[in-house]
């Protein structure tokens, strides 16, 4: 499949999901910003998606990712971080959404498996009723340790700084 075709509107993702179902394929559901693509977005993706058959990967706007991270984020264009992540293996398909949480598209595509981040355990997770409800489940992974966009964003600051002497 080329890389365009892994990147999907919300009405195509719905009917993916049908599909794929109805031939007895286990459907994940994950989302956000995935700014600067790191060690521990790759670990967590690929964790995903060995719990299922095909991974769909919600994926914040930049007007989303501004509301929620502040004026200047993202760093990179919402269309460059949908590309990078469908060229991972582990992402079968990808949807932009404008909305600040991803319940649309949760109610869309019916996950079998809603993943979050372990740091979300014992908060609220948008769609795990949903989920629950439907007979699915949320499951939370495990980070890499002290990898994060910002830290990120942190160190080339730090390094741009320094070797500016700015």
């Amino acid at each position: 499949m080329h890389l365009l075709e892994k990147i999907v509107s919300i009405d195509d993702a719905k009917s993916i999901a049908k599909e794929l179902k109805e031939k007895g394929k286990t459907i994940g559901f994950t989302n956000g910003c995935f700014d600067i693509l790191h060690a521990g977005h790759v670990s967590y993706l690929a964790k995903a998606k060995d719990m299922v058959d095909v991974l769909f990967v919600g994926l914040n706007s930049d007007s989303s990712v501004r509301r929620l991270k502040g004026k200047n984020r993202p760093i990179n264009s919402q269309s460059d971080r949908a590309l990078v992540l469908a060229g991972l293996s582990s992402v079968d398909f990808v949807i932009i959404f404008e909305e600040d949480t991803p319940i649309k598209l949760i109610e869309a595509i019916k996950p079998d498996f809603l993943f979050k981040g372990a740091d979300w355990k014992g908060k609220t997770v948008v769609g795990a009723d949903f989920v629950l409800k439907n007979g699915g489940r949320v499951e939370f992974i495990d980070f890499l340790g002290g990898r994060s966009t910002t830290s990120t964003i942190e160190k080339v600051i730090d390094a741009y700084c320094t070797d500016r002497r700015v």
